[in-house]
């Protein structure tokens, strides 16, 4: 890249310049390159070049010897910016066409670079991975405690670092009279230095020692200030106490560890979890995520060669059926290369949201740089005749290009300006909206490279018709002829084109997620809330906390699952029944519940009967939903037997199915087993009688109660459904403001254009009025081509509209159809905006005194 910006550098510098500034630039490009680094050092250096090209240090045209080429050039943007000003209207909506556009451009090309720069804040990304499993039930992360210590000690020459993890947990952190829910995992002593902790206190290999947590910055100021927390002791899960060995800055938001305040040591688990000792030795127990960074020199690929086949010695038949593999998933491919099919990486959401957004970006540019480019081609046909009295008087046509480049110079670099305005403004905004934290790149050469190189760009693309068309015709031409509007006419179809298609598309999206917003869940989720047990005295005073909360009137009933209402936390692949194909891989919903789940989810039993306390074989009974009995063929299955391993279960009711994964995807096949043990969700339905509020505080008196140096934490499961449509909400929200601002860049165009036609006609509606024509007729006469340029658009739209949207679509099992109805509803919006933008310009020309247009003649 250097040598290409140094020849550029070469051609256009004055020869007499060009020895001393060329070595002052090859000898500061090689200072930072050993400050810098190379690729920067490139960067600045392309920078400085471009920052060169200016007047002064521009050599002359061959045979023309400028002999003040700084007072020409001053010259030539006095008279832009004279023009500028005498035109303000024209002004105004040019540079705030380009102005939102630009900014739009920005926040997305922003929120691009914050999505591929995820996970790249940790200092082995490159070595990084997570040991992942293909098997019968889809590709997950979990896996059993023996994989480590078999990595370690027989592939040592592939792994530098292997450390198994807990999932992420709700911890209770106490320390003295402060008390805070936090997010907190459990790792080997490998982990901290696999993800490349940033220590502010302590050391990275602090867990690695019994009893030990670090924290994140954050949660060490709410706990202990601004005082080094080195060596004091906090109280985790309200059961064990834990010595701070460190304190790391807190992860970004675009990484996977993002809100990750506390790491504890491995041993913490064994306090928490009876069967965590037998699970050292089973192989079939997958309950944990490990991690790994490679011995440099490996690649992704060997090693998962290698590794592929390391479970299957250690399963039985059964298992060995789901056919499992294992895999290291790089760290470079967990955010955008995340969603697997067939045992294969297919297109993630991700990489779908940033396809969609450039795209979107990259047209909404595209509109206001058309925007701009027609009404500069419209106004300079108004100085045609300008350009042919100065080449009379002998102007070079080289000297016209120059004084139409600077003047749109001018128009982009006063638009930029005010885009960047506008973005500082807005970017909080855009953050809520994005659920992002991306801050404003002052530090970024590439950012302000990528800016220089729009302006270039945007303003070639706005001067060249004026500068290269016009300064080549005749003199004659000029004055005698008018230019054509054809090439304007296209630019207008343009614009409504794409306008309509963020339209079409907005609408749309909105429809399928309330498609989906409305779809029977099949359970009561109003006023019901969930509390996760997060810490032993829950376990321990369930039974009193729940005939308090019902005994009281704060609630109607409780009950405790295993997971949530709203997801899937547990699938399994090793159930068997009565005629099942032997080569048939299972995929079905687990989860265990107590006796009142059913009532206090409000399930439907729709063949059978629910869990009884009072009758003792329902220790082996199970209800399944009515999508599990047709997976398992089942034609009336209240009493059928099925088997998972060496267990034996009867089915005693059906439910109506509940959408407890993806709105959008089909009901997956669902078992509720029954159980008294502790489980890890309590779900409790609020007293309907009682105001929420009043409700909430009785339930939170309770818990206080019986757990009062833990903080209350629940959440709403009417919430946490709602939660599931966070990311196309975020994309309608998005798509509706980017339409929107395209559709005003549109009009802003229409009205500029609609007034220069009104003013260029000033003398024709003048004669037409004296002849006796109606105000009707001259609306009618000055709108009519807007319309039907409009029409055009709609036309070209809608099925460019329909292709991309019905592809979008596709990825929803449960989806809406598009319904033809939407484009007549779309062209009826479109024709009525483009009338009242264009009506003002028309009606004004039309109610003009024809005295006032035809005196001068």
């Amino acid at each position: 890249m250097t040598k290409l910006f140094l020849r550029f550098f070469r051609w256009y510098c004055h020869p007499k310049l060009r020895s001393s500034i060329e070595g002052d630039l090859i000898e500061l490009h090689r200072e930072r390159e050993e400050r810098l680094g190379k690729r920067r050092a490139d960067v600045l250096f392309a920078f400085d070049v471009i920052l060169l090209f200016r007047p002064g240090i521009i050599r002359p045209s061959e045979g023309h010897h400028q002999l003040n080429q700084y007072g020409m050039f001053k010259s030539y943007f006095k008279i832009g910016w004279r023009t500028m000003l005498r035109s303000k209207g024209y002004s105004a909506i040019n540079i705030g066409g380009l102005a939102l556009g630009m900014t739009v451009t920005i926040l997305i090309g922003m929120w691009i670079f914050d999505e591929l720069s995820w996970n790249k804040s940790f200092e082995n990304y490159d070595r990084t991975g997570q040991v992942m499993v293909h098997n019968g039930d889809g590709t997950h992360p979990s896996n059993p405690v023996p994989l480590a210590g078999e990595l370690r000690s027989n592939f040592p020459q592939y792994f530098k670092k292997v450390s198994l993890c807990s999932w992420p947990w709700e911890l209770a952190v106490v320390a003295g009279d402060k008390k805070f829910i936090e997010q907190g995992i459990f790792m080997e002593a490998g982990g901290p230095e696999i993800f490349s902790l940033n220590m502010i206190y302590g050391s990275r290999k602090a867990p690695g020692k019994p009893k030990t947590v670090v924290i994140s910055e954050s949660l060490s100021k709410k706990l202990f200030g601004d005082a080094d927390p080195n060596g004091q002791t906090i109280r985790v899960k309200n059961s064990v106490d834990a010595t701070v060995t460190g304190v790391y800055k807190d992860f970004p938001s675009n990484s996977a560890l993002y809100q990750l305040n506390l790491i504890g040591s491995w041993d913490f688990l064994y306090e928490w979890m009876s069967w965590m000792r037998e699970s050292q030795s089973r192989w079939d127990n997958n309950s944990f995520k490990l991690f790994v960074q490679l011995q440099d020199g490996v690649s992704f690929e060997e090693v998962s060669d290698r590794i592929k086949d390391l479970k299957k010695p250690h399963l039985n038949a059964e298992r060995l059926k789901d056919n499992p593999q294992l895999f290291v998933h790089p760290m470079s491919k967990w955010h955008l290369y995340s969603t697997f099919g067939n045992r294969q990486i297919i297109t993630s959401d991700a990489i779908q949201l940033i396809w969609l957004y450039s795209t979107i970006g990259t047209f909404v540019l595209i509109l206001a740089c058309i925007n701009f480019m027609n009404l500069s081609t419209a106004r300079s046909e108004k100085r045609a005749k300008e350009v042919g009295i100065r080449k009379t008087m002998g102007s070079l046509r080289q000297q016209l290009i120059t004084q139409f480049l600077s003047e749109s110079f001018i128009t982009v670099m006063i638009a930029t300006i005010f885009s960047m305005v506008m973005v500082l403004l807005v970017l909080p905004y855009f953050n809520d909206i994005a659920a992002k934290q991306i801050a404003f790149p002052w530090t970024n050469s590439f950012f302000w490279v990528a800016i220089l190189c729009f302006i270039l760009i945007a303003g070639l693309m706005a001067g060249s018709y004026p500068a290269l068309y016009l300064s080549s015709f005749k003199p004659v031409k000029i004055l005698k002829a008018r230019t054509t509007s054809l090439p304007r006419k296209i630019l207008v179809v343009a614009q409504f084109t794409v306008s309509v298609t963020l339209i079409v598309g907005t609408i749309i999206v909105y429809q399928q997620i309330q498609f989906a917003k409305d779809r029977p869940v099949g359970y009561d989720r109003y006023g019901l809330i969930k509390v996760h047990m997060i810490t032993p005295d829950l376990y321990k005073h369930y039974q009193a906390i729940r005939s308090e909360l019902m005994n009281a009137g704060f609630a109607e009933n409780v009950a405790d699952a295993n997971g949530p209402t709203t997801d899937v936390w547990s699938n399994t692949s090793g159930i068997t029944w009565e005629g099942k194909p032997d080569a048939m891989e299972s995929d079905i919903a687990v989860n265990w519940v107590t006796t009142s789940y059913g009532p206090t989810i409000g399930w439907k039993i729709s063949d059978g009967r629910d869990f009884s306390d009072e009758i003792a074989s329902d220790s082996s009974a199970i209800v399944i939903s009515r999508t599990a009995a047709r997976y398992m063929s089942m034609q009336d299955p209240v009493g059928k037997e099925i088997r998972w391993d060496e267990n034996r279960y009867h089915v005693i009711g059906v439910i109506e199915d509940m959408v407890i994964g993806s709105p959008y995807q089909p009901i997956k096949p669902a078992i509720f087993f029954h159980t008294h043990g502790d489980l890890y969700t309590m779900n409790i339905r609020l007293n309907r009688s009682l105001g929420l509020q009043e409700a909430m505080a009785g339930v939170e008196s309770v818990f206080t109660k019986y757990t009062p140096s833990v903080p209350f934490q629940f959440s709403f499961v009417d919430d946490d459904y709602n939660n599931k449509f966070a990311s196309e909400v975020r994309v309608g929200k998005l798509a509706s403001v980017f339409a929107a601002l395209a559709i005003l860049i549109s009009l802003l165009g229409l009205f500029g254009l609609s007034a220069f036609i009104a003013e260029q006609r000033t003398k024709e509606i003048g004669i037409r009025k004296v002849i006796g024509a109606s105000i009707t007729q001259l609306w009618a006469m000055l709108t009519k081509s807007f319309v039907f340029l409009v029409g055009i658009s709609c036309l070209i739209a809608f099925p460019i509209a329909w292709y991309a949207l019905s592809g979008w679509l596709t990825r929803f099992e449960y989806r809406i159809e598009i319904s033809p109805w939407i484009f007549p509803i779309v062209i009826a919006g479109a024709l009525a905006i483009t009338l009242a933008t264009v009506s003002y310009q028309a009606i004004r020309a039309a109610l003009a005194n024809p005295v006032d247009s035809l005196k001068a003649e």
